[in-house]
């Protein structure tokens, strides 16, 4: 049983970092309608910034916070720049453009920072407990803090504030909060500089935990992610956390437990992805929508 409580615990450790960058994909496509494709390159680029503070001498709590800040602002103009001249076209026009930013942030940092491997130091100690033989390390400790002070933070925005108001209406109704004066443009901005943030807070975060930096480092994560978006529902907050929980648990006891699967874990997040899809449409939280043809 210490084994399967510690898969458990490892489990759980992963899934907080799948459910902060679903976080980031379901405030997008609340606010705009965008499955984001390019979020986890993203989320790379701004480790990577992360990175580059810690070389020059800046206290990794500090450097998170700046990259998280350059996040935001990033996040933004690629909204304003790229998004938002074809926000009105194809949903097909909008796929190919998001995943175009993902070839163009995963080049990018190769280019700025290099292709060789970096290691991202840790924010805090790598301790490790074992009460009843149940490993507990301070990666899942913090990183289930860090995504309970994200979701806190969200629902003060969301629910006691005129921004999260205006964000709430612009994901509900972009035409009438023109209306009613909302700046639906700004609302869009805004949205995907949270997203952006978001990201840049998982990835300064879980890389440290599991492996250097490199072009691909956050390529997987953003299949989990996805994956917990589906199973949450892509129009859920409360989803995405949950869903990135279930996708995090549901991957650690499978990898453990079934050797068939060992080297192919990916197997994991696409099964409940085509699970979802035939049951579920809009996921365990998902709005179902209902329309009179």
């Amino acid at each position: 049983m210490a084994l399967f409580f510690t898969q458990v615990m490892n489990g759980i450790g992963q899934g907080v970092v799948y459910a902060s960058l679903a976080l980031a994909l379901v405030i997008i496509y609340r606010t705009t309608g965008i499955l984001n494709f390019a979020q986890g390159e993203m989320a790379l680029f701004s480790t990577y910034v992360t990175w580059w503070f810690t070389e020059r001498g800046l206290p990794v709590w500090l450097a998170i916070v700046c990259s998280v800040g350059l996040s935001f602002l990033g996040g933004a103009a690629v909204e304003r720049v790229v998004m938002r001249p074809v926000e009105q076209s194809s949903p097909l026009v909008i796929v190919i453009v998001t995943i175009g930013l993902f070839l163009a942030f995963n080049s990018l940092a190769q280019v700025v920072f290099g292709v060789d491997t970096k290691i991202v130091p840790r924010a805090y100690p790598n301790d490790v407990w074992t009460p009843g033989g149940v490993v507990i390390r301070a990666d899942t400790l913090v990183l289930i803090g860090v995504l309970a002070l994200e979701c806190l933070l969200l629902w003060l925005l969301l629910q006691r504030t005129k921004v999260g108001l205006a964000l709430r209406a612009v994901a509900s109704n972009p035409d009438s909060s023109r209306l009613v004066g909302v700046s639906v443009g700004t609302m869009l901005m805004l949205g995907w500089g949270l997203a952006a943030g978001l990201g840049a807070i998982a990835g300064s975060l879980v890389i440290p935990t599991t492996t250097a930096l490199n072009a691909g480092s956050m390529q997987s994560i953003l299949v989990f992610a996805f994956a917990a978006t589906a199973l949450g529902g892509f129009d859920s907050p409360v989803g995405a956390v949950v869903g990135g929980l279930i996708v995090g648990v549901a991957n650690a006891l499978t990898v453990q437990y079934i050797d068939a699967l060992s080297g192919i874990e990916l197997v994991v997040p696409f099964g409940l992805i085509l699970l979802v899809l035939l049951f579920r449409p809009a996921g365990l939280f998902g709005t179902v929508r209902t329309e009179r043809v």
